[in-house]
């Protein structure tokens, strides 16, 4: 059988055995409404709130702390929104860096049509907010800052806790998007001293459609979904019930391989990193070498564009991504790319592989045998290419 190389788990992740059998009561006989008074729909909140306990046991928070939403989109809109809102009386001032999700970014326009000055903080070269620029920036008026835990087109890890202490300094909230760490390396909530944190089921392992907000206790949130009474009136609307089990369950078995997935992850990620860097020449590696995430490589590959690139590696029964997930069908060049000062036509040739444990050794070893050869191929055919040669 012709061997098939997904490495693009940071758009979807498969459903562990475990996942599936936890969520399908909850798609056939256990099918109640939690919502309901009788005894049937307390067993089905019941079971939302174990699922709860395992979430936030991911991150060291209280279960109260945890909003269930659709998506990690979802928990940053909310986040930004829900504070802003919320506070009004603190100041019309929004900080986010310049490599934020699309979700982060474009919540932050939204305040700027509504009056508010909003900053967007410029990255250095490996995509590291600098805390001095932060510091310059953040005024009294500042409402929240918002800085992603680590990027998922670059794989830098933010200092997070450092950022997050000069945001409260200044009586700033302090919002990280998590969604490319959580369930890929610790995170802890009270060590870094965060008031929202978002994720999403995707990179755990978890059925699509599923996320959460960790807000800590005490912090003020304007819902933005009004109606009922579920999530303590913080998300109307009925629970997607089979989600959430498959998330709490994906959580729990998360929280016992931390440690041993993160190795073996890194271990592969640097097979990868020293092949592709030591087979291909005019290829930059993009992102911090060291405080990255330990399933994460990028690339830039000069003289090829990243669309061909990902449909011929496609053709070779290799499935990786070019840029971000979700702006991947943008054909236009990665803002990501850009802040981290990287030139239109070398950003042009993105490449992104983000690994899982289901993946091994020989696979990126088969990355490794296709991958030169796709990109000789398509520098043969690229007058860019033959230009600079």
């Amino acid at each position: 059988m012709e061997r098939i190389v997904y490495m693009d788990h940071a758009s979807a992740t498969s459903l562990s055995p475990e996942v599936k059998e936890a969520m399908m009561p909850y798609l056939d006989e256990v099918f109640w409404n939690p919502s309901v008074v009788y005894d049937l729909g307390s067993r089905v909140k019941d079971a939302i709130e174990d699922a709860r306990e395992k979430v936030a046991d991911l991150i060291n928070a209280e279960p109260d702390e945890i909003v269930f939403t659709s998506s990690g989109a979802e928990a940053n809109n909310l986040a930004i929104k829900g504070i802003a809102f919320a506070n009004p009386k603190k100041g019309k001032r929004i900080i986010v860096s310049a490599i934020e999700h699309h979700s982060v970014l474009n919540s932050a326009r939204f305040f700027e049509r509504l009056g508010y000055e909003v900053t967007f903080l410029p990255v250095d070269r490996y995509g590291l907010v600098d805390p001095e620029r932060l510091k310059k920036a953040i005024s009294p008026d500042t409402v929240l800052v918002s800085i992603m835990h680590a990027n998922n087109e670059i794989g830098t890890i933010e200092p997070i806790k450092e950022l997050c202490e000069i945001a409260h300094e200044n009586g700033s909230f302090f919002h990280t998007d998590a969604v490319a760490t959580v369930g890929n390396i610790p995170v802890d909530v009270k060590e870094l001293g965060i008031d929202l944190l978002s994720l999403s089921g995707i990179s755990l392992g978890a059925p699509k459609g599923t996320g959460a907000l960790y807000f800590k206790k005490n912090t003020r949130l304007m819902p933005l979904i009004h109606g009922g009474i579920q999530e303590r009136g913080r998300r109307a609307g009925t629970e997607n019930v089979p989600g959430i089990i498959g998330l709490g369950k994906a959580a729990e078995l998360r929280v016992k391989n931390l440690e041993e997935r993160a190795k073996k992850l890194t271990s592969l990620r640097d097979r990868l990193i020293q092949g592709v860097t030591s087979s291909i020449p005019k290829v930059h590696f993009t992102g911090h070498p060291e405080k990255r995430l330990p399933n994460h490589a990028s690339f830039c590959i000069e003289g090829i564009e990243g669309e061909a690139l990902i449909f011929m590696l496609s053709a070779n029964n290799v499935y990786a991504n070019t840029g971000s997930a979700c702006a991947s069908k943008a054909l236009k060049t990665s803002p990501v790319l850009v802040a981290i000062g990287l030139s239109d036509v070398v950003a042009q040739g993105s490449v992104v592989f983000t690994l899982d444990e289901s993946n091994s050794p020989e696979d990126v070893d088969h990355v490794l045998n296709v991958l030169p050869q796709v990109a000789r191929r398509l520098r043969e055919m690229s007058p860019v290419w033959k230009e600079a040669a």
